[in-house]
């Protein structure tokens, strides 16, 4: 039987939540900006899109754009508000919503559709109640196929607030007009790799021999390409209150400023080593590859896999540190550094590592856990390492924040079974 899945996206959905909450926002560019003041735009508002603001971007770029913009800080909280009450909505028409990111939603609704007028009936229900629960000036924009893939390309064709269907029988008809880079999984580098290749569009990308695309990117990759080439996708949607594996995490971080200082720079670094090894261990995992991204007048984007699993902060910085020196990354004094992603992947359950025979490490895992306790009973950061001991303390909210463990169990206590 052939799946029926929507992919729902919201449009604009920081700024037009701002707009929302705000009527003097409506009908204006506007972007959202970052909470610890940072000049980065986050989200654009649908007028400023218009005008050619885009997303991400910084403030005085944009002015030069849009001179009259206006700028309001972020608020995580209450986007998280409308996404739980857009969740409670779309969990009426099925039970198998998936949480793709805060502001996207898939939802297959195969086994429920003739339960509510078919596909058009449920599309037309969930618009309308977005605007009378929600807001009208919060809108989504949906597609609809047979499978993930093809939903998510089908809600960004009639952006904003449109409706757009990905058949078998249109599908090529859409391949031959989007942009190798409208499909989830593929960026610019990957572009430019195929486009060195002379393919420019998937029907290319479907007609290049296996072993030509094997040889470029892999056996792995060449696979993955050659199913986006032919639009298959056999993934399942997962219930957003089922827990589900955690693969990696990560953590992106905007500077106040521009910031010349090294020393503030790698303290920077270090606090968010520190945040995602405090993920690591009140998720009971452990890591094996780290990954740090630089951006500013300087780049580095890369990754290291090391033999022996981390819990730490000090080890995941110390893995940072060899990966910068390993790619000569150097910061000249009029060199800065604006943007900061630290992650780690290749994850274990702390319960199936090697029990450590030294003594030492054990020393280090129990203080650790010490650590952690107070964190949790006064406050992140409040036991530092001294590195840190007069860097100030990061303020946005922390990326993953609506995936909280605690906040899906909340949610599931409410949902499981409001599906009739």
């Amino acid at each position: 039987m052939n799946r029926l899945i929507l992919h729902i996206d919201f449009d604009s959905y920081f700024a037009s939540c701002e707009q929302q909450f705000n009527p003097n926002l409506r009908g204006i560019p506007i972007g959202v900006t970052a909470t610890n003041g940072r000049t980065c735009i986050i989200a654009a508002s649908k007028e400023a899109k218009k005008l050619g603001i885009k997303s991400p971007s910084v403030t005085w770029e944009a002015l030069q754009i849009v001179p009259n913009m206006t700028f309001v800080p972020a608020h995580f909280t209450k986007y998280w508000e409308i996404t739980q009450k857009f969740l409670n909505i779309c969990k009426d028409y099925s039970p198998y919503v998936e949480l793709f990111s805060l502001d996207e939603v898939f939802i297959d609704i195969t086994n429920s559709e003739h339960l509510f007028g078919g596909k058009e009936g449920i599309v037309k229900a969930i618009k309308e109640r977005i605007k009378n629960e929600i807001g009208e000036y919060i809108t989504v924009s949906i597609g609809i196929s047979y499978n993930k893939l093809l939903a998510k390309l089908g809600s960004g064709i009639n952006k904003p607030n449109g409706v757009f269907e990905i058949e078998k029988e249109n599908l090529d008809e859409v391949y031959s007009k989007i942009k190798l880079t409208d499909v989830c999984g593929i960026g610019d580098r990957i572009a430019i790799r195929l486009n060195k290749l002379g393919i420019y569009n998937f029907l290319q990308l479907r007609d290049m021999p296996t072993n030509t695309l094997k040889k470029e990117f892999g056996n792995v990759e060449a696979d993955f390409l050659q199913m986006l080439a032919f639009g298959i996708d056999e993934r399942s949607v997962i219930p957003y209150f089922l827990e589900e594996e955690v693969k990696s995490i990560g953590r992106n971080y905007c500077l106040p400023h521009n910031e010349y200082d090294k020393r503030v720079i790698f303290q920077n670094v270090y606090e968010l080593c520190e945040e995602i090894a405090l993920k690591l261990r009140r998720l009971n995992k452990q890591a094996k590859t780290a990954f740090i991204y630089l951006g500013g007048t300087k780049n580095v984007h890369a990754r290291k896999t090391v033999t022996e699993y981390f819990e730490s902060g000090k080890d995941l910085f110390n893995i940072c540190n060899l990966i910068l020196s390993e790619h000569n990354f150097i910061l000249d004094s009029e060199d800065y550094i604006r943007r900061i992603s630290i992650g780690a992947s290749s994850l274990i359950n702390s319960s199936n590592t090697t029990l450590t025979l030294f003594e030492n490490e054990k020393k280090t895992h129990n203080l650790l856990k010490a650590i952690d306790r107070l964190n949790d009973k006064f406050g992140d950061h409040t036991i530092r390492n001294g590195f840190l001991l007069y860097a100030d303390k990061l303020t946005t909210v922390p990326n993953g924040y609506m995936a909280d463990k605690f906040e899906r169990t909340k949610l599931a206590d409410t949902t499981r079974s409001s599906f009739i």
